[in-house]
């Protein structure tokens, strides 16, 4: 690994070798892998729905593979994007997964949003294999990985950030390094807990409103010209008033996320009352708005 303990390197991951991503059928990684394929870059794919990995492939030229174990022997860096726990333990651990191929002087860029020791367990498995690990969990959803204006969160080996750090620009707007691996993850629980949190309190607000015979919109209306302003508010507050759940971040996975974040909080022995509370709105819609977006979280308040 001795050029990784060089991250002045000109060279970085584009120009090593072939780029693998895994994941990109999902809402996120359809659209950061779409943007690594717009600059050019030589990609080899795999996704567990064979149709999404065809719709891409005819599309941007990418090469399709068999299993996430290929994909790791054709690329010099590969880049993840998985729903949950259950998706990466299949695809690292399972029959043809990561764990099962010759990873020496490989580089994996792990964006899921997955708890700390999970990325923990992950890096250790990697390195004792001769692999190098990043964790990259992102802030955002569909929109802007579509765009390309995700935020990464990072943590692992700091010269595998810099070199992977062109790529990561490419789908994202700023990347920061926190550390060593898990707190990348913990700072993702920390956002996606104080995002869940505040559009419960906005469900809260508006089913106030309707009870108080008070106008919805003027109620956001108010609350976007005052300190309470923020483009969580503004871009989805609009669509809970109209019932308007189309998926841009499931609200099953948001539920996760409360779910890992109090789970934090117990094992470091912070309190988290506003957290848990909004948790347990997600989880009474969970059943009947899991797939819909996170905003759907408003029909628990009525």
């Amino acid at each position: 690994f001795e050029s990784f303990t060089h991250p002045s390197s000109n060279q970085n991951m584009s120009e090593s070798g072939c780029i693998g991503f895994i994941g990109v059928g999902g809402i996120m990684g359809q659209g950061m892998a779409n943007n690594l394929a717009k600059a050019g870059r030589k990609m080899v794919v795999w996704n567990r729905s064979k149709h999404s990995v065809t719709e891409f492939c005819s599309r941007t030229g990418a090469s399709a593979a068999e299993t996430p174990e290929d994909v790791i022997e054709k690329a010099s860096v590969t880049y993840l994007m998985l729903s949950d726990l259950n998706a990466s333990r299949s695809v690292y651990e399972g029959e043809s997964g990561i764990l099962g191929a010759n990873l020496e002087g490989k580089f994996i860029v792990d964006c899921a949003t997955l708890t700390p020791e999970r990325m923990k367990e992950i890096e250790g498995k990697v390195s004792s294999k001769k692999g190098i690990f990043l964790e990259a969990p992102v802030s955002g959803s569909k929109v802007p990985a579509a765009n390309g204006t995700l935020i990464f969160l990072c943590g692992g080996n700091k010269a595998l950030f810099e070199k992977a750090k062109p790529d990561l620009d490419l789908m994202g707007k700023a990347s920061f390094y926190l550390g060593g691996v898990g707190k990348g993850s913990e700072m993702k629980l920390l956002v996606n807990m104080t995002m869940g949190s505040m559009i419960s309190v906005l469900g809260e607000g508006l089913s106030l409103a309707e009870k108080c015979d008070i106008d919805q919109s003027q109620l956001l209306e108010v609350l976007d010209l005052g300190a309470c302003a923020n483009p969580l508010f503004k871009s989805k507050g609009p669509k809970m008033i109209a019932g308007d759940y189309a998926p841009n971040f499931p609200l099953k996975h948001a539920q996760k996320d409360m779910r890992f974040a109090i789970d934090l909080g117990d094992r470091v022995g912070q309190s988290l009352p506003m957290a848990a509370s909004a948790n347990e709105l997600f989880k009474r819609v969970k059943n009947e708005q899991g797939d819909n977006d996170f905003a759907a979280v408003f029909e628990a308040t009525k």
